[in-house]
C-alpha cells in the first residue's frame, strides 16, 4: 500500500514538473506583470495624494498672498503652481483668484493672461467656462469687442447658456448690433430661473433696448419698426 502511494505521489510530482517545465515561465511572467501593475497602481495613488497635498498647501499660499495684497508674491507662487501642479484643480482655482486680484489691482494684462491660461489648460469644462466669461468681460472693458466675442464661441457646459447669452448681448450692444443683442438677451432671460436677480438685470437691459418682456412686446414693435 505504501509503495502504491509512493508511486502515485511520484507520478503527481512528475506531472507537476512537466507542467511547470511547460508553463512555468509564462506563469512567472504573468505574476510579475500582475504584481508590477499592482505596485504601479499603489505608487500612482500615492503620487496623486502627494501631488494633491502639495498643491493644496501651495493654494493656501496663493490665498494668503492675495489677502495680503502682495502682488510680487502672487506672481511667484502662481508661477510655481502652474509649473508644478498645472493639472490639478488647485491650479485652476489659483488662476481665477489671481486674475481677480490682478484686475482689482489695475493689472488687466496679467489678469487676462491668468484667465487665458485657465481657459486653455484646465481639464475641467466648468473652470474653462468661468475663465472665458471673465476674460470676455475684461476684453470688453478694453474695447476689444471682437476678441471678447471670440471667447464666447464654441461649446459651453450645461448651465452656462444664460450667462453666455447675456454677455454676448452686452458685446453686441456695444457693437451697435441691437437686433442680435435683443435676441441674446431674450435667450438669457428665458434660460435664467424666474426669481433670480440676474434675470431681472437682463429684463432691465431689454427694457433699455425698448423690449417689454412682461407684455411680450415683439422685437420689431419694440424697436419701432
Amino acid at each position: 500500500m505504501a509503495n502504491h502511494l509512493d508511486l502515485e505521489e511520484q507520478e503527481q510530482l512528475d506531472q507537476l514538473k512537466h507542467f511547470w517545465k511547460q508553463y512555468g515561465n509564462a506563469i512567472t511572467w504573468a505574476l510579475i506583470a500582475v504584481l508590477s501593475a499592482f505596485a504601479a497602481w499603489n505608487f500612482y495613488n500615492y503620487w496623486q495624494r502627494s501631488q494633491a497635498n502639495q498643491a493644496a498647501a501651495l493654494f493656501d499660499e496663493v490665498e494668503r498672498s492675495i489677502q495680503s495684497g502682495d502682488t510680487a508674491k502672487i506672481d511667484r507662487v502662481f508661477s510655481d503652481m502652474k509649473e508644478r501642479f498645472a493639472s490639478t484643480t488647485y491650479a485652476q482655482q489659483s488662476g481665477l483668484l489671481a486674475a481677480r486680484h490682478y484686475a482689482t489691482a489695475g493689472k488687466p494684462d496679467e489678469a487676462k493672461a491668468a484667465l487665458g491660461w485657465v481657459a486653455e489648460k484646465s481639464a475641467d469644462a466648468g473652470y474653462q467656462a468661468v475663465a472665458k466669461l471673465r476674460l470676455a468681460g475684461l476684453l470688453m472693458d478694453a474695447k476689444d469687442l471682437d476678441g471678447a466675442l471670440s471667447q464666447l464661441g464654441g461649446a459651453f457646459p450645461t448651465g452656462f447658456e444664460a450667462l453666455v447669452a447675456d454677455r454676448t448681448g452686452d458685446i453686441l450692444t456695444l457693437q451697435g448690433n441691437t437686433a442680435k443683442a435683443i435676441e441674446q438677451y431674450q435667450k438669457a432671460y428665458k434660460a435664467f430661473e424666474p426669481r433670480t436677480e440676474y434675470r431681472r438685470l437682463v429684463e432691465v437691459k431689454l427694457n433699455a433696448l425698448g423690449v417689454d418682456v412682461q407684455s411680450n412686446t415683439p422685437v420689431d414693435a419694440a424697436q419701432g419698426k
